[in-house]
């Protein structure tokens, strides 16, 4: 199928200021599956936009901005091919087949940052750590009691939640939902890192819709044979070719859409304004 793809933001501030590099990570990663057939990327007039892949072979557009301004707009819009993808289509090792896996030296040397847990919380049964379980159902399991025990909520711009506090609300947003499935994918001994990208959710009503409507976060678990595994904890699902990945990363930050800082003389408030669509043509 194809998608096209629109996203604009634009922050605007109370007088005029300056501005630290800024990182744009909204294009599409290398795979496979999508085939990028046109792109277009605008920031403010004047900025030196250097196009560069960061550790984790996220294509970013490093800009620097020489003039101060009151507005710093971010606009991209791509034409994408995407082919169909089974997100079940794959055979695991012999050494992945339960859970925890039992990743060999090699694996663990790269892994590691993957593994680390970030809070510790306590989970609830149902994501602590057990006994050896199949490793597929015990993910699946995982990805849809935080879909059915966890209310949605939308909430565009902040850090995500902490899980213990997304636990203890037993509602989030989508950057919460992805940060508690990390949390106990971890705690299990599973590497797993945080996505973020588009998502096309077909003729769904407007209503239901969790993720077309702004950048997404979803969660990717690294299992042996399988190599890294979408997983959508915000819609309880594997993530398919309806998923358009952006960026990974260990923490929220590497992943964020857009990083950077402005700086005033005195104090300037900010506002952003978002909007996105994700469209599919043929």
């Amino acid at each position: 199928m194809k998608l096209k793809i629109k996203k604009e933001s634009v922050y605007t501030y109370e007088g005029k200021v300056s501005f630290s590099p800024h990182h744009a990570r909204i294009f599409p990663r290398i795979d496979l599956s999508v085939k990028v057939e046109s792109i277009h990327f605008e920031t403010q007039s004047g900025a030196d936009v250097q196009f560069r892949q960061d550790l984790f072979d996220n294509h970013i557009a490093y800009c620097f901005y020489p003039e101060m301004s009151e507005t710093l707009p971010f606009r991209v819009e791509l034409d994408l091919e995407v082919k169909e993808k089974n997100p079940f289509h794959f055979l695991l090792e012999s050494h992945a087949l339960h859970v925890p896996p039992q990743y060999t030296e090699d694996e663990l040397a790269i892994l590691a940052p993957y593994l680390a847990p970030v809070t510790r919380c306590k989970l609830p049964a149902p994501l602590a750590p057990s006994g050896p379980r199949p490793t597929v159902e015990t993910i699946l399991n995982f990805n849809h009691w935080i879909f059915d025990n966890i209310e949605y909520e939308a909430r565009p711009h902040g850090m995500p939640l902490t899980p213990e506090e997304t636990l203890k609300k037993a509602c989030g947003s989508c950057r919460d939902f992805a940060a508690l499935l990390t949390e106990s994918l971890r705690q299990n001994g599973v590497a797993a890192r945080l996505v973020s990208g588009f998502v096309w959710e077909g003729d769904k009503p407007e209503s239901e819709k969790r993720a077309s409507s702004a950048m997404h976060l979803w969660v990717e678990a690294c299992l042996p044979g399988a190599g890294w595994i979408g997983m959508d904890p915000t819609n309880g699902v594997l993530a398919d070719h309806h998923f358009v990945a952006t960026a990974v990363g260990r923490r929220h930050d590497d992943v964020a859409p857009i990083s950077g800082a402005y700086y005033s003389s005195t104090p300037s408030a900010s506002s952003i304004a978002t909007s996105i669509s994700v469209e599919k043509i043929v």
